[in-house]
């Protein structure tokens, strides 16, 4: 299992792919709060660092294919979390979006929908995607687990699961 000394430090994840959206960033989807996790439209200096917290207790080390948070490095005018959470199913598609907040359902190992992997794409140095799917922080349940890509929606780039796969690359903050 590779390790990415990625913890604990801030970085930006931006599309491996020019052309294909920005950093990502909070995205406002309908000037309401849950905030979602998108990309920012274009590629530039916007958008907002992420920092990774293993799930492995004592773990120092963000590495590939184990469950972790990933949080915004922002403050936000909502009352909340910046963690990413697993979130609805947009209704047009249905793919499942990913939304800002701490999880409140408790499964058998504790909260499952904050979890994300991050696995290496192919034989590609340095690129990656990443995946909804905390098999670590419950190994008895069954999920449907989904890889993260973007969805457009009102000219607004949004992650969401179950469709195109998104290769990102990281940048140090």
């Amino acid at each position: 299992m590779t390790k990415i000394d990625f913890y604990p430090q801030d970085y930006y994840i931006k599309p491996a792919i020019t052309d294909n959206g920005g950093r990502f960033t909070l995205i406002d989807r309908n000037n309401s709060c849950p905030l979602y996790v998108g990309q920012e439209n274009t590629s530039g200096p916007e958008g907002f660092p992420v920092t990774f917290a293993p799930f492995e207790e004592g773990e120092t080390v963000v590495r590939e294919r184990r469950d972790q948070k990933i949080t915004f490095s922002a403050s936000t005018t909502c009352v909340q979390s910046t963690t990413w959470k697993l979130g609805e199913k947009q209704s047009e598609t249905q793919r499942r979006l990913i939304v800002t907040g701490s999880d409140e359902v408790e499964s058998p190992r504790g909260a499952t929908s904050n979890y994300f992997k991050i696995d290496k794409q192919a034989d590609l140095d340095g690129i990656y995607y990443l995946q909804w799917c905390p098999t670590e922080v419950c190994p008895i349940c069954k999920f449907i687990c989904g890889n993260v890509g973007a969805l457009v929606e009102n000219d607004k780039r949004l992650l969401a699961l179950d469709g195109s796969v998104l290769p990102v690359v990281f940048e140090r903050a």
